[in-house]
């Protein structure tokens, strides 16, 4: 009776042993798997669960950020470049992938069949494609999976990812790095989230020319700056009114636009059109 009991104490420490074996030899699932990648809440758009969807398929890829991937003529992953400000860069030219904002137009481009988001993270997040945008204050809770989350200043916005729900975002970080899931950092320079109509733009758009052109908070030049439209770019205009003349660039003019999705004013004189919109209504 003793032999056997001391037999099975053995066989039994012997199966413990064995399972900790086991438990200690499995590598644990990874955050960035394909699997923890995926629509986590209910609500959004069929286009911005496809949008997830294209996004987390490039995280089960194992795809790689590069400093400035995914920016070619058209959406996909792309070899990135040398950024001189991070040494962890260097091989990012050896890599096919994308930086933030890359992946969040190859996302929509795959969810549109279109390239509706074509332009850095400052351009998608101030998209005239907006149906919706939400501060910083306002944190996570009407925010829908697919939902465009940004950091930085409404000068400088410096990265975006695209939400999951659930907390979770997923997003191509920095150099040295691959795409991955993360938890939403509310705390580090995050700024708000916008939220992507990809049916028909609405209301009065045009295109704006010129470089560098200063959106301000008033209708005037010494008004504060708000952001630097970088090139030609895609606006909505709300309304327009007169104010303060303007000569810059060979043109006089005292129209001037405001712009709902940067929530500032423009000198029509970088609106392409004459001097005065048509049918836009006059601001009251």
């Amino acid at each position: 009776m003793l032999h056997r009991t001391g037999h099975s104490r053995t066989l039994l420490v012997g199966t413990l042993l064995a399972l900790l074996a086991v438990l200690l030899c499995t590598p644990a699932t990874p955050a960035t798997a394909e699997g923890a990648c995926r629509v986590l809440a209910p609500g959004a758009s069929a286009a911005a669960e496809r949008a997830v969807g294209a996004a987390c398929e490039q995280v089960g890829k194992g795809v790689w950020y590069t400093w400035g991937g995914g920016h070619g003529p058209q959406p996909g992953a792309t070899y990135g470049q040398v950024d001189p400000t991070d040494p962890a860069s260097e091989h990012d030219p050896e890599r096919l992938g994308f930086d933030c904002s890359g992946l969040v137009r190859h996302a929509y481009a795959q969810a549109t069949g279109s390239d509706p988001l074509d332009g850095v993270a400052s351009a998608q997040y101030y998209t005239h494609r907006a149906a919706g945008r939400f501060t910083a204050a306002q944190g996570l809770a009407p925010l829908l999976p697919g939902d465009l989350l940004v950091w930085g200043t409404s000068r400088h916005l410096h990265h975006i990812a695209l939400y999951l729900g659930a907390g979770k975002m997923v997003e191509a970080k920095q150099s040295g790095t691959k795409l991955m899931v993360s938890d939403v950092r509310l705390t580090a320079g995050y700024h708000g989230a916008v939220r992507v109509d990809t049916g028909p733009v609405s209301g009065h758009v045009f295109r704006t020319w010129g470089s560098g052109v200063w959106t301000k908070s008033e209708p005037a030049s010494a008004a504060a700056r708000v952001y630097a439209l970088p090139g030609p770019t895609t606006v909505r205009v709300e309304c327009q009114k007169h104010a303060e003349q303007v000569t810059s660039d060979g043109h006089t003019n005292d129209a001037w636009s405001y712009l709902p999705d940067y929530k500032a004013w423009m000198t029509n004189i970088y609106v392409q059109g004459p001097a005065w919109l048509e049918s836009v209504p006059t601001c009251p």
